[in-house]
């Protein structure tokens, strides 16, 4: 398990003192001169009483006075840095969060099994690591330091009014238990309320996506109206949702926001009485008036909060539901070195969730060779390549490289080891030549090239608008398919890695650019192993292993010749690809 991987049974705040790392004395800090912003914040009012009390007894003169002004002015002074300060730390410290909750879970993502990840739509990935991480900025920048001094306030301005007069004090909080009343029956059902808005955010954010991704199938096929309305339910539902909840919660809610601050309603009547009866002096009693006004507002400050505290707690919930599903089990350092490239599948099982897909593969791939998986579309042959490339663990049985099971060495040293071209490409919106590096990150522009050039990508490369400096666009929705396949076919050999995967490397090619492709994969892969995944069973006939998958197992191995004489199978399939590629010829 990495050493990041966040552990079960953390709450919200666990898991952002966790995330902080080395921003964690920030956050202290930040709280520490919160309250010393609270207490900056009250002495002034202390003065206040002082000045008061003095001008009503006739003791104060001027000078006095402005003493205590210039004191009232030096601690709201440090109050306002204090209080700068400490959303400065929070700030910091809170983009630290969200920057390490980031980093978390784009690593693990790399580190789960393949087929975890694509149980959730991109939408849904895209959601929490971009929009639903930033949404709690605010909150978390401000709630720490801000919520810590807004409880504490309360607090303080109660304890010095106990010291003037206890009893009207307590008087003065009449208001609080009515008001607390409104706040638990506008709570009723929030929570449940509270889901009900996520599960439906979510529903529009992935529609959202799903609607922009798929606009070109939807506009091809006629299916703009149908999309769009879904995509209009989803809207209505997500604002709907949010409406209801604060419709039902409005009127209990303004009571409470209208009783519980309103302390001088008790506080007067009793004041007056006592200060008629001579029971509390004028200085104090207007003292008392003063500090009520300000007693339950920092309070009320703070419940305002709860919102968005529910809110960051949930958004952690989603980002740490990633971070605790299983990952490819692998060790951190590695142990034993391997041997060569061979790589070696001894009664190799796998189950997509239940259903089993592979059944007891056997099978041996050689250094340096030229190995084509074929069969039946759905017979198993891309997951063999998938497992081949750690991309899921087997469920039962060994798969070796070089003579050490993958399971053994670290992911990022395994990784190194192979190069894989799928047959949906990846491009990422930067120029050509930054994604062809990113097969060898240290690669010199002119290595870049040379790949180029020996994968038959140059010629067209320079055609392109900027040539190698052209953005590919999003997913490199800018180039064809076949543009893109030969553009990662080139990335692919810049890796230089001693094992290639090729997922029908030229589904994509044209005829014209398809022997090409085949030659330059041919130059590129000497004294490599080569393991293909082909449709076209032309392109793979000089290969030194055929294996021919059917229903997850392997049906049989040899070369064209052996198969064509031995498989009646393959026969078949390779009968059927000269009929196609005779009538694709003839149109």
């Amino acid at each position: 398990m990495d050493k990041q991987t966040p552990r079960r049974g953390r709450g919200t705040l666990g898991w952002i003192v966790r995330f902080a790392g080395k921003r964690k004395g920030s956050y202290i800090a930040s709280v520490v001169l919160a309250i010393l912003n609270v207490v900056c914040g009250f002495i002034p009012f202390i003065y206040l009483a002082h000045i008061t009390k003095g001008l009503l007894e006739k003791t104060a003169d001027f000078r006095y006075c402005l003493a205590q002004c210039l004191w009232m002015a030096v601690f709201f002074i440090l109050s306002r840095l204090f209080h700068a300060f400490s959303t400065t730390l929070s700030h910091r410290a809170t983009f630290e969060v969200l920057a390490n909750v980031r980093r978390q879970l784009t690593r693990k993502l790399a580190r789960m099994p393949l087929g975890d990840v694509l149980d959730e739509s991109s939408g849904t990935y895209k959601n929490i690591i971009v929009e639903r991480v930033d949404s709690i900025e605010t909150t978390l920048a401000h709630m720490i330091p801000e919520l810590t001094s807004n409880i504490i306030i309360p607090f303080v301005i109660f304890g010095y009014m106990l010291s003037i007069d206890w009893r009207l004090s307590l008087l003065s909080l009449i208001t609080v238990p009515v008001g607390l009343v409104c706040f638990s029956l506008m709570m009723r059902g929030s929570n449940e309320s509270y889901q009900n808005t996520v599960v439906k955010t979510k529903a529009l954010n992935d529609t959202a996506v799903e609607y922009i991704n798929g606009i070109e199938v939807i506009k091809a096929f006629g299916k703009s109206k149908t999309s769009y309305e879904r995509f209009i339910v989803a809207a209505r539902e997500g604002a709907d949702c949010f409406i209801e909840w604060m419709r039902r919660c409005n009127v209990y809610q303004n009571l409470a926001l209208a009783i519980l601050p309103a302390t001088l309603l008790p506080l007067l009547p009793f004041g007056v009485s006592y200060f008629m009866n001579g029971a509390v002096t004028a200085p104090d009693l207007l003292m008392l008036i003063v500090l009520s006004m300000g007693l339950i507002t920092p309070f009320v400050m703070a419940t305002s909060y709860m919102d968005e505290i529910s809110k960051a707690g949930t958004i952690i919930g989603e980002a740490t539901s990633i971070l605790e599903k299983r990952e490819l089990v692998r060790p951190d350092r590695l142990e034993q070195k391997p041997n060569g490239s061979t790589i070696c599948l001894k009664d190799v099982h796998f189950a997509y969730k239940e259903e089993e897909v592979l059944h007891g593969i056997n099978l041996t791939i050689r250094e340096g060779t030229v190995n084509a998986l074929v069969g039946p579309s759905g017979s198993g042959k891309s997951t063999i390549a998938k497992l081949i490339a750690s991309f899921w663990d087997v469920g039962s049985g060994s798969i070796t490289y070089g003579g050490v099971d993958i399971r053994k060495i670290p992911l990022d040293d395994y990784q190194k080891e192979i190069a894989f071209v799928s047959q949906d490409n990846y491009l990422f919106d930067m120029s050509v030549m930054e994604n062809i590096r990113l097969g060898n990150p240290k690669a010199t522009d002119t290595q870049v090239i040379e790949a180029a050039k020996d994968c038959g990508c140059h010629d067209f490369i320079l055609q392109l608008e900027n040539g190698y400096q052209t953005i590919c666009g999003g997913a490199g929705g800018h180039l064809s398919g076949g543009e893109r396949q030969r553009i990662s076919i080139a990335r692919a050999m810049l890796k230089n890695a001693p094992v290639i995967i090729l997922d029908e490397a030229t589904a994509y090619t044209d005829p014209e650019n398809e022997a090409l492709v085949q030659h330059s994969v041919a130059k590129l892969v000497q004294d490599r192993t080569l393991i293909v995944i082909a449709h076209r069973l032309s392109t793979i006939v000089s290969a030194d292993q055929i294996i021919l998958i059917n229903d997850g197992r392997i049906e049989a191995t040899g070369t064209q010749e052996e198969l064509l004489q031995s498989s009646d199978l393959y026969r078949s399939m390779w009968q059927a690809h000269i009929a196609a590629k005779e009538d694709e010829d003839n149109a």
